[in-house]
């Protein structure tokens, strides 16, 4: 029995050390550099353990949780979209956020690549 509740204390007291990556996305309204992914990564392992669909409204996010909503605005042009957080990234330093073709498309920012972007989640 006192094994049994070391072993309780032990993992309790390990869980409680565990750092989350993740962060309340309630209020989340940050500006940066969106990129986006596209055939490269289509039909892949996402972060969440979906696969990777270039054609549909998605994105990676370092922090914020799987699942969170999110409103992209490209900044230059004031196009926006809606995407939904479904893998982690960018992984490449300077940018906010990675979305998907498709979401790229509707951005306008197919041809530069990258466009700084307004990124607000929604509740």
């Amino acid at each position: 029995m006192k094994r049994l509740l070391g072993a309780c204390a032990l993992l309790s007291l390990l869980a409680g050390c565990a750092s989350t990556d993740t962060i309340d996305p309630h209020g989340y309204d940050q500006t940066g550099v969106a990129s986006y992914y596209g055939a490269k990564h289509h039909g892949k392992r996402t972060a969440s353990g979906e696969a990777f669909n270039q054609n549909s409204l998605t994105a990676a996010h370092r922090q914020l949780p799987f699942g969170t909503r999110v409103k992209v605005t490209n900044l230059k042009n004031d196009e926006s979209v809606v995407v939904r957080i479904n893998d982690r990234g960018p992984h490449t330093r300077g940018r906010l956020i990675d979305v998907s073709r498709e979401a790229a498309e509707q951005l306008g920012m197919l041809r530069s690549g990258t466009a700084r972007v307004r990124v607000q989640a929604l509740d």
